[in-house]
């Protein structure tokens, strides 16, 4: 079953200083028909102008990671974390018992274009934790790479979850087939471009739900960048 979530639908939050668009609801964005997928709770689609960002602020029990598209995002955790994440990088935070985090776009000039992102843990009140790795364009580039798993495989990040992300960029002939263990759900977000998922045309924004999938073929991408979820074959309740 492929169920398309198009990019117009999506919740928006707009302060001037930064510009959100909310695939699943979020704040003052309430949907029922929107309340996460599976153990996959925010996608946030933010972009913050320059100088401007998120003061710090406490988060728990959460499985956040940030995906940079354009731009610099600034970090800053009560770990003592002090870091930039640029396109190709990506940072995970595990809020675990307890942190506080500010993010700030790192530049005075130039807006920056991230998605923010949550999954619910599998288990609360671990020591908190922080993670970043850089995956290069050519390591993406005409595939899917493994950058988040429950083991760190393949050199990618920890999560507090039986979840698995994976990213790719796909244009013109470039082809690539997902296959899922079964009974799987996966979830499809179309970070930029244009992309063929399934069959199914998608542009940026765009998200897909697939449940009980085996396997997930793209095609036909226009500078597409794209992030896969594989989840657990449950259903979060409305919240």
């Amino acid at each position: 079953m492929f169920e398309l979530r198009p990019a117009a639908e999506r919740g928006v939050a707009n302060f001037g200083w930064l510009d959100s668009r909310h695939t699943f609801s979020f704040g003052h964005y309430h949907d029922p028909r929107q309340v996460g997928f599976s153990d996959l709770l925010v996608i946030n689609d933010d972009r913050v102008a320059a100088g401007q960002g998120f003061g710090t602020h406490p988060h728990r029990d959460m499985e956040i990671f940030s995906y940079v598209l354009d731009g610099a995002l600034a970090h800053e955790d009560s770990m003592g974390t002090g870091s930039v994440i640029r396109p190709g990088d990506v940072q995970m935070m595990s809020a675990g018992s307890g942190i506080r985090h500010s993010e700030f776009n790192a530049s005075n000039s130039a807006p920056v274009h991230f998605l923010q992102i949550w999954i619910m843990p599998d288990r609360q009140g671990v020591e908190p934790r922080y993670q970043q790795r850089h995956f290069s364009a050519a390591d993406k580039r005409g595939r899917l790479r493994l950058i988040i798993s429950p083991d760190g495989a393949d050199g990618s990040l920890g999560v507090y979850q039986d979840a698995r992300v994976y990213a790719g960029l796909f244009d013109g002939l470039e082809q690539h087939t997902l296959a899922l263990p079964p009974g799987r759900h996966a979830y499809v977000h179309l970070a930029q471009g244009r992309l063929v998922v399934n069959g199914q045309p998608m542009q940026a924004g765009d998200g897909a739900r697939l449940r009980n999938a085996e396997r997930i073929e793209f095609s036909q991408g226009k500078e597409a960048e794209v992030l896969v979820f594989d989840l657990r074959p449950n259903e979060l309740p409305d919240f």
